[in-house]
């Protein structure tokens, strides 16, 4: 009877440490890695970031050298070995590095669900990005279909932290570009993970943040195969980098393309 009042007392004493912790800090933090993804015909494409060091039968580093007011480097592109890609800026002598990577070369698709798991940078005067681009932007001027779209599924500024940027970009960059951006405000965005995605159709694109829809378009509509860029960027859109504590970096938890939307659990 006395060790059955103890085990009684252990529960109860157990019962009580759980309903004080949810009182106090609600549910649980998200998970620093998601379950892998479901193997099945779905998943077109995938990189769960695994390991420590970059896959290079998925990915390239795109675009070395001076970018914007930054300098692309190989170095500021790491795995941390938990299952995370890490894209940081830092300084190194009067350079600011940034980073970019793409599967160009590796894989190219047209249409699908395109999403990341994403945590990103803290500072201010760069920004990060996850993008789709096609080979053949522009060469056909009033035909997206045909020449493809830059998509930023999202652009992330710490300088406005409750803000993410959707963007298409059509018909070049010279005097016939045309743009459309939709930005979603959600005051958590710079706590935590969020997933973005894309689900992209014949007939429209629509973006989603943490499960949730935030834009549906038909602007720009591709129809041609568009490879994936993870990057940041420095330049003053974000604010002024000389007012930034570096190194930061934004996390990138997996990158994965499905035919369609997977059902939400």
């Amino acid at each position: 009877m006395k060790e059955r009042s103890g085990i009684l007392g252990l529960i109860f004493a157990s019962a009580m440490t759980l309903l004080v912790a949810l009182a106090a800090g609600g549910a649980a933090a998200p998970a620093d890695s998601a379950p892998p993804p479901a193997k099945d015909d779905n998943l077109i494409w995938n990189d769960e970031f695994d390991g420590t060091t970059l896959d290079t039968t998925k990915w390239i580093y795109r675009g070395l050298g001076l970018r914007k007011d930054g300098f692309n480097a190989k170095e500021a592109v790491t795995l941390d070995g938990q299952g995370h890609l890490v894209l940081t800026s830092s300084k190194s002598g009067d350079k600011v590095l940034s980073a970019m990577i793409a599967t160009q070369g590796k894989f190219d698709h047209t249409y699908g669900y395109w999403e990341c798991r994403v945590k990103f940078q803290r500072q201010i005067g760069f920004w990060s990005a996850f993008w789709l681009q096609s080979p053949k932007l522009g060469k056909v001027v009033g035909d997206a279909k045909a020449s493809g779209t830059e998509i930023d599924i999202f652009e992330y500024l710490a300088n406005r932290p409750g803000k993410i940027q959707h963007t298409l970009h059509w018909d070049g960059y010279g005097k016939e570009h045309k743009s459309a951006p939709k930005v979603h405000e959600q005051a958590d965005l710079a706590d935590g993970w969020h997933t973005v995605g894309l689900d992209w159709t014949e007939k429209e694109y629509v973006f989603y943040v943490d499960g949730k829809e935030t834009w549906r378009t038909d602007k720009g509509v591709s129809g041609t195969p568009e490879y994936i860029i993870l990057s940041t960027e420095v330049g003053t859109w974000a604010g002024k980098i000389a007012n930034a504590t570096l190194p930061d970096s934004v996390l990138f938890d997996y990158v994965r393309v499905y035919k369609q939307r997977p059902v939400q659990k």
